[in-house]
């Protein structure tokens, strides 16, 4: 089958993953990480790349870049080529490293930028990594906090924060605010394709099929104990989502995720 175009973004803003071929582990240690990001800010100084977001996840990156004087293929076959050399001589091993080419979706419009963003800086909350966003040090959140930027001269924060506020410390505490709220995201991730979904009504129908004599509006209400092993077989329902799960049950993504 040939390999579907990818789709062009007008602003020649991206949101990007980069995987493990086979889901493997792409970072084992800090140098890894920082070996990854130190590439990133040669290549964003070369090609005049804008990077908006980053997480560095375990066998996974998402990215928020804006392209520069090249097509964003041709950048992400640098930095993916680069990092792979690095990879293969600390370890030495050889062979793909990365799963196929990288994925990617066109971010043309405000509400979408901002949505990306704050699903990026998520992902280790949600993975039940850390509690609060700027907990995870490999990601942009602490840049957009004004806590650190790490590594010095990657982040470009100015941008996106213009959309919440003229005033930087206004935008910044209403960018804060915006970051951390719940929400039902939908942006490319790990877990795409892996398994046919469902849909909320076939979800509902096969929730109810194992709460016996509770309804679904007392879930949320139940003593934690009786309410993890609810939400633990719920999460077990072949093609369910997690956040199929918190929509239907009115629970945070995160207490399902850490049941």
């Amino acid at each position: 089958m040939p390999r579907q175009a990818r789709v062009i973004s007008e602003s020649g803003i991206y949101h990007i993953m980069l995987r493990g071929a086979n889901k493997q582990e792409i970072f084992h240690d800090d140098e890894d990480r920082y070996r990854f990001l130190h590439t990133l800010v040669r290549y964003k100084k070369e090609i005049e790349l804008s990077v908006f977001g980053w997480c560095l996840m375990g066998n996974h990156v998402h990215m928020l870049l804006k392209e520069g004087k090249e097509s964003i293929s041709d950048t992400m076959r640098r930095i993916g080529v680069s990092y792979v050399l690095f990879y293969n001589d600390k370890y030495l091993t050889s062979g793909h490293l990365f799963e196929g080419r990288f994925r990617s979706e066109p971010v043309n419009s405000e509400a979408y930028l901002k949505t990306v963003v704050r699903y990026i800086h998520q992902n280790p909350v949600k993975a039940g990594l850390v509690n609060r966003v700027e907990e995870w040090k490999w990601s942009s959140c602490r840049g957009y906090y004004r806590l650190e930027r790490m590594p010095a001269g990657l982040l470009d924060p100015e941008f996106v924060l213009s959309f919440f506020d003229e005033d930087i410390h206004t935008a910044v505490a209403c960018f804060k605010e915006f970051n951390e709220m719940s929400n039902a995201d939908k942006c490319i991730d790990i877990d795409d394709n892996r398994r046919v979904r469902i849909s909320d009504e076939k979800a509902r129908e096969l929730i109810i099929a194992i709460l016996g004599d509770v309804t679904i509006g007392q879930v949320k209400s139940l003593p934690k104990p009786a309410r993890d092993e609810i939400l633990r077989r719920a999460k077990e329902i072949d093609g369910i989502s997690q956040r199929q799960l918190a929509r239907i049950l009115g629970i945070s993504p995160n207490i399902i995720f850490k049941a």
